[in-house]
């Protein structure tokens, strides 16, 4: 099956272009993106802290069934401007992959679709190229397919 989310990684640079069209009006793709319950919910992940505000934070934890957390990212929102662009630090502890920059921008097609773009730059070309070797691609198809289902249901 083709994923709907789709990758873009020049060769030599340092970023990934990730861009995906969604059947969701534009304030319901973003409220997916900034409202803790929905994130939690889609990323299949804990929403510890969501502070959607310049110089805010965020936090994400995952555990097993013991309670050990096996995953935890979290970052600084630089710009948080409603239904257009979330600009935010992302960092995973307990990986070689260091912090990257992610700039999500928003954008209305019609009333009813609505197309997130994100743009995300690394360290270096070496750190982007060992994310890019994970299950990155499907990992993140799989997630924003979960997103469309979810918010379906609250249209």
């Amino acid at each position: 099956m083709e994923r709907k989310t789709k990758i873009t990684a020049e060769d030599g640079k340092q970023e990934i272009v990730i861009t995906r069209e969604f059947d969701l009006p534009l304030e319901l793709l973003f409220k997916a993106y900034s409202d803790a319950e929905i994130v939690g919910q889609w990323m299949g992940t804990k929403v510890v802290k969501m502070e959607n505000k310049k110089h805010g934070g965020y936090q994400f934890e995952t555990t097993d069934d013991k309670g050990n957390v096996v995953f935890r990212a979290n970052g600084t929102i630089h710009a948080f401007i409603p239904n257009q662009k979330i600009t935010r630090t992302f960092e995973m502890e307990n990986v070689p992959f260091g912090v990257q920059l992610e700039v999500c921008e928003f954008e209305r097609l019609t009333d009813d679709t609505s197309r997130l773009h994100i743009h995300s730059i690394y360290e270096s070309v070496a750190q982007r190229d060992q994310v890019l070797k994970l299950p990155f691609a499907q990992g993140i198809d799989m997630a924003h397919n979960r997103l469309q289902d979810i918010v379906n249901k609250l249209k």
